[in-house]
């Protein structure tokens, strides 16, 4: 059995830019936030963070500011994939050198690979570091999905304790292969719920970002067996959901945030503001939440 790194919520933290690099004041501000709103670990440098837009020395920077900030009060994730696994294991080797808890590591894009070449890409991470690996499946972004068999022999690697999985409906087969061998954290909001029922430990979440405390008590109370509280924690942030991911991610989230006053700035290039009809959608799910007047 191999011991989550986490359970409950993880939020894949924004990073908040300004026009010249990193707002990292701004980020100390929302690791405060986080980690005052309950939430059980901050995942830096994800998909959400925009960490394609980042050079190394940028993309290590944010993960060893985050690191030296949380200082263990929560564990820190460290997005450090990469679709060249040569590059994939450096990002990883530095995060680990910087202090980071775990990383996450998505399957390769664009060039994409074999189910035996993904089986021998996460392998040569993981054998580079001692830190836990994260496994990252979203089919809908690398155009692959990791197949449950594959995920299985992974998990037969040490250091490979847990996957953050997008395609719900192979999680069931996900636990009958591995068991308390593989850790399983969604990769979609609005499946949070189901699933944890089929075995999972938590969410690496983007509405995090905005109802961290919601997040977390929406799993730490199925967990604690109130299955009935957690599933209306989960009905009520549908619309929410629904309007966080109408435009790609990070674009709405960022949006939200600044709605809210917390200033985390733009996307980068080549994400673009939301448009005026999406906007509006996002401020009416916010207002019904009760986020925003």
């Amino acid at each position: 059995m191999k011991k989550p790194i986490f359970t409950g919520s993880g939020v894949a933290i924004v990073t908040p830019f300004t026009d010249t690099g990193v707002d990292f004041d701004k980020l100390e501000e929302l690791i405060e936030f986080q980690i005052k709103e309950g939430t059980n670990s901050i995942v830096v440098c994800g998909t959400t963070g925009e960490a394609s837009t980042m050079p190394d020395d940028e993309h290590i920077s944010v993960i060893r500011f985050a690191v030296e900030k949380v200082n263990k009060r929560v564990p820190v994730i460290a997005g450090t994939g990469s679709n060249d696994t040569v590059h994939a294991i450096k990002l990883s080797q530095l995060a680990e050198d910087v202090g980071a808890d775990a990383i996450l590591s998505v399957s390769p894009y664009y060039n994409k690979t074999t189910q035996k070449g993904l089986y021998e890409h996460f392998k040569a991470i993981a054998n580079s570091i001692s830190i836990p690996v994260v496994l990252y499946n979203v089919p809908s972004r690398t155009g692959m999905n990791i197949n449950p068999e594959t995920v299985k022999q992974l998990s037969e690697v040490e250091n490979i304790t847990a996957i953050k999985e997008c395609n719900l409906a192979q999680v069931g087969d996900i636990v009958n292969l591995c068991g308390d061998d593989m850790t399983i954290y969604s990769g979609e909001d609005a499946n949070v719920v189901p699933l944890l029922a089929m075995g999972g430990k938590g969410v690496i979440s983007v509405m995090a970002n905005i109802i961290p405390k919601d997040t977390s008590k929406m799993v730490i109370k199925f967990l604690n067996g109130d299955v009935e509280g957690s599933r209306k924690i989960q009905l009520a942030t549908l619309e929410l959901i629904k309007a966080l991911f109408i435009e790609v991610n990070p674009i709405p989230i960022k949006a939200a945030m600044n709605l809210m006053g917390m200033n985390v700035g733009k996307c980068r290039m080549p994400l673009v503001d939301m448009s005026e009809k999406n906007l509006e959608f996002l401020k009416k799910a916010m207002k019904n939440y009760g986020l925003i007047d």
